[in-house]
């Protein structure tokens, strides 16, 4: 079971090659996956039916104890086959619907096979919080497939409206699961309904598992996703909509009824919104005139029987209950894959423009025919063994709920003979008036999945004995005595029977008065509806947005920044003078040099307070940072002081830059208001943090993990150096999260620069135009669009390339030739501290800031086109290739069976070198030097080439206008 889900994970990743070459053919491949779980789940049916339960179990979480635990049980068993069985038969059928429509079918294919195993996991599992997890991606992918034809904006909004009800419904799921799991001690289904615990909290947590259950299932009053989620491709609907997707919430109401059923809240709301729900679909089906829609809303409402039945909580209910989920997902999947013949062949879906279809399609006619047949409970089906099974379930009410439940069953049973009648009215019969639609004749293999369908559906009825003897084995699991068993034909003197056969008259007698007073055609009975009730949510919040923007969003940064101190003063201050007892151990100096350094942090900080200039600001601001570097330095900490020399380089330089723009003395556009609030702020601060600071290192009360560091890192690490062993080993993670941090803040430096695009010309433009030589002296263009003599003449040759489109007053030979010499020596020294660093000071971080120093000493020689020559790769490339190293690396462990980021040990003996070790952390490094060189490059193209680019656009209009 494990490896088919993982095979569901990988396999679809294929699919959009394969369609590219093969085209629609593909969905040939992609339907032997499924076909294949269906096969493997069918030979398990021996140990599922003798009590041996198939089980595996792949730890993956265990600080959580959460574990890819998968379980088979006859509930799941069932609903496995139903999952793989129709999920097969719905691939092959993309083979046909898809012909002469290729566009995106790639992306579709590999969709549609990744929630089949979505689904398969998810009705496997055992682990209450993988569910939960499985449950969400079935969102997500659902959102994909509704949304397939997204240059419709029908489309769009109705697969953004079924992720956010189905999404925020497991939302609420998750809470619910968290407070069961608390109470119950375990995170596994089994082992939770094995043993149920009870009490308020349970029942609350019962009741927001509930409302996931309800919104995934399209429940009232989250029902009104399901129609609209109609504008998908039909095999979508027939998958999702009618085997897989909204049996997500019927098959946990089903996983849960055995322990839980006797809640106080379920019944009144399982019962309730079902029969509502049952009632509310079928009157809205005898409305529509699209089929799709019709089978929509018929789902609506079948879905309502089936949470009835399934939430009944007897025995005799759940074996009903079982017989109605497979007959559901065989005659209403049919249904839908018919619709989607009829509306390839023909165009349209509209019942008032299709008239005699049914003598020109009799296969279609038929198949269509039992499968309503099924639907409203007519012998010989499925649907009419489980139907009378239901109404013989719930004959003998106990109380208000199953008088509830009676009548709403009866009712909608009605109402569900009538839509059916309907369906098939309005797409196979000849009506008056009405001209003859033209019918071209489908391919066999297009027609083959609905005509299979039927005939399971027809052939499930004589085969309801061996059935019985299958789901009874769940149905005995609910609480509650029962005797019923599933046969075709109970006698004459069955009172259930002649239940069922009413309810077929009187849905004929509304099909007939919906017909005579044209319901279809009466406007809205209510004035509004759920839906409307949906949009008028959003257009609420998008107006709280807006309303809370317009107030929060000022645009003045000092705004920001004093409500980020004031919240941190406030809430650090309370939880210090509310903590019982303070401890904290100072000592006047740890070493000498703390005392000469202290002093000049503190005055330059007081300094950079009082200065007019920003650049000085910036400057004595940066006094600190070179204090810390000399107390690091002393400390015992070479590693932090050579980090902290690069940062407080490329911190300068990206100033230094960014005041390129700004004017060099502060306020000179607004002056600042409320110093003396601001002075009193900054000091709260100051004195908060420093209370923080000492507090938090006082109240240490164990030893701290930190001292075995140098231990582990030679034991775990195989190297001396601990600070770069910690960040690429001990903790990857958080290394992991700091360069996805450094890519975000790289990508939102360039988005708030590059207005347009990033396309990245620099090295391209950095070459000197063709015909260049030695012989003779060429104008080339500077970057203000003014002209220069070039310096190729005879005796003559520029240092840099870039330079020599500098106007000849920012040149400074001196610097190129610095440049010139040390560029490449900076380079092989970054390289030098990557691959040291794993024993001596350095490391990818100080490695890629080292060479990143050496890029910003191009750029600062010969300006932005010498910044393209000296790395004519993209920088977004360069993040991307790093970040991909160490995810890689983290994850290739997991494929030799250990624990992500697990580090292995290569030694040698070679001649001349010596003993060699190389440790695969090295790699993770290399990603951390990639990333960091991007970065920087990314900062210097952003704010200085396309800074430098849009000040030489300026200056050429400016002179332009002049002239």
């Amino acid at each position: 079971m494990l490896i088919l889900l993982a095979a569901f994970a990988l396999v679809p990743l294929l699919l959009p090659w394969a369609v590219r070459l093969v085209g629609a053919r593909a969905f040939y491949g992609a339907a032997l996956l499924p076909a294949v779980a269906f096969v493997n789940t069918a030979l398990q049916a021996p140990a599922v039916f003798s009590g041996h339960i198939p089980f595996e179990t792949y730890t993956w979480i265990p600080s959580l104890h959460i574990n890819l635990s998968m379980r088979m049980d006859v509930l799941s068993w069932v609903l496995t086959l139903i999952v793989t069985g129709i999920g097969a038969i719905v691939l092959l059928y993309c083979r046909w619907y898809f012909v002469g429509h290729l566009e995106g079918i790639g992306q579709f294919s590999a969709v549609l096979l990744g929630f089949a195993g979505a689904m398969y996991g998810l009705v496997l599992i055992d682990d209450i919080v993988v569910l939960v997890m499985l449950w969400e991606v079935t969102s997500v992918l659902s959102y994909l497939l509704i949304g397939y034809y997204h240059r419709r904006g029908a489309s769009r909004r109705a697969a953004l409206q079924a992720l956010l009800v189905t999404t925020i419904g497991g939302l609420v799921m998750l809470i619910g699961v968290v407070l069961l799991v608390i109470q119950a001690g375990t995170t596994s289904l089994s082992g939770i309904i094995a043993d149920a615990p009870t009490g308020p909290i349970v029942d609350a947590a019962i009741v927001l598992i509930l409302v996931g259950a309800l919104s995934k299932s399209a429940i009232f009053p989250f029902h009104f996703w399901l129609p609209g989620a109609m504008a998908a491709p039909t095999p979508v609907s027939a998958y999702l909509h009618a085997a897989a997707m909204v049996k997500a919430g019927i098959y946990l109401i089903a996983r849960l009824a055995p322990a839980f059923a006797l809640v106080g809240p379920w019944r009144p709301i399982l019962l309730g919104l079902g029969a509502f729900t049952m009632l509310l679909g079928g009157v809205q089906a005898l409305r529509e005139t699209d089929l799709k829609r019709i089978l929509a809303y018929g789902t609506v409402s079948q879905l309502g029987f089936l949470t009835i039945v399934l939430g009944y909580g007897t025995r005799d209910a759940a074996l009903a209950g079982m017989a109605l989920l497979v007959g559901h997902a065989l005659f209403k999947s049919c249904l839908f894959l018919i619709v989607g013949v009829i509306d390839r062949q023909l165009g349209t879906r509209d019942i008032r423009e299709l008239s005699g279809v049914g003598r020109q399609a009799p296969v279609m006619a038929t198949a269509s025919i039992i499968a309503v047949c099924s639907m409203a409970g007519v012998i010989p089906t499925l649907g009419f063994v489980a139907k009378e099974s239901v109404v013989a379930a719930l004959l003998h009410p106990a109380d208000a709920w199953d008088i509830v439940a009676l009548v709403g069953v009866v009712v909608g049973s009605a109402l569900t003979a009538a839509y059916a009648i309907r369906f098939v009215w309005g797409a196979f019969w000849r009506k008056k008036n009405a001209p003859t639609t033209r019918w071209p004749v489908p391919r066999a293999g297009f027609a083959a999945a609905p005509v299979v369908l039927a005939a399971l559906s027809l052939g499930a009825g004589f085969a309801a004995p061996g059935m019985d003897a299958a789901l009874a084995r769940y149905a005995d699991t609910v609480p509650g005595a029962g005797h019923a068993h599933l046969v075709l034909w109970h006698g004459w003197a069955e009172p259930a029977l002649w239940i069922s056969l009413g309810t077929l008259v009187l849905g004929a007698v509304l099909v007939a008065i919906a017909r005579a007073i044209r319901w279809d055609e009466v406007r809205r009975v209510l004035p509004f509806g759920a839906g409307d009730a949906y949009n008028a949510v959003l257009r609420g919040v998008a107006r709280l947005s807006v309303a809370v923007t317009r107030v929060t969003q000022r645009g003045s940064l000092p705004i920001y920044v004093g409500t980020i101190f004031v919240v941190f003063v406030v809430a650090e201050g309370t939880v210090l003078l509310a903590s019982p007892g303070w401890r904290a151990q100072l000592d006047a100096w740890q070493s000498p040099m703390q005392l000469f350094v202290a002093p000049l942090m503190i005055i330059a900080g007081l300094i950079a307070v009082r200065a007019g200039k920003r650049y000085t600001g910036v400057v004595l601001v940066s006094v600190t940072g070179l204090g810390m570097i000399l107390l690091f330095a002393t400390s015992g900490a070479p590693d932090l002081a050579l980090t902290q020399v690069l940062v407080e380089t490329v911190t300068m330089v990206a100033f230094a830059l960014v005041l390129r723009r700004i004017p060099s003395r502060m306020g000179t556009h607004n002056d600042s208001v409320w110093p003396i609030t601001r002075a009193i702020l900054g000091a709260a601060v100051g004195i908060v943090m420093a209370a923080v600071a000492i507090i938090a290192t006082g109240a240490r009360e164990a030893v701290p993990i930190s001292k075995e560091f140098p231990e582990l890192a030679y034991q775990l690490g195989h190297g001396r150096n601990v600070v770069n062993v910690a960040l690429v080993d001990l903790r990857g993670w958080d290394t992991m999260g700091e360069l996805s941090v450094l890519i975000l803040a790289a990508t939102g430096v360039a988005s708030l620069v590059f207005v347009t695009h990033r396309a990245d010309l620099l090295s391209s433009l950095s070459a000197l135009p063709a015909g260049v030589g030695r012989s003779r002296r060429l104008l080339i263009e500077t970057d203000d669009g003014l002209q220069q003599q070039s310096d190729e003449a005879q005796g003559q040759r520029a240092w840099l390339v870039g330079s020599r489109r500098v106007r000849p007053a920012e040149r400074s030979i001196m610097l190129e030739v610095i440049v010139r010499i040390l560029f490449h020596t900076i380079i092989v020294a970054s390289i030098y501290l990557l691959f040291a660093g794993h024993n001596l000071p350095g490391g990818g971080f100080a490695g890629g800031l080292v060479a990143g120093m050496a890029l910003v000493m191009r750029y600062v020689a010969g300006g932005r086109y010498e910044l393209g020559a000296a790395a004519p790769a993209d920088a977004g490339r360069l993040l991307g290739a790093g970040m991909v190293l160490a995810v890689v690396t983290a994850l290739v462990p997991v494929l030799f069976g250990a624990a992500p980021l697990t580090s292995a040990v290569f030694e040698a003996d070679i001649p001349v070198l010596g003993h060699i070790e190389f440790v695969t952390s090295t790699i993770f490094d290399i990603g951390v030097y990639l990333v960091v060189i991007g970065l920087v490059l990314d900062v210097l193209r952003s704010l200085g080439a396309e800074v430098d680019r849009q000040t030489a656009e300026q200056r050429a209009e400016a002179a332009e206008a002049a002239s």
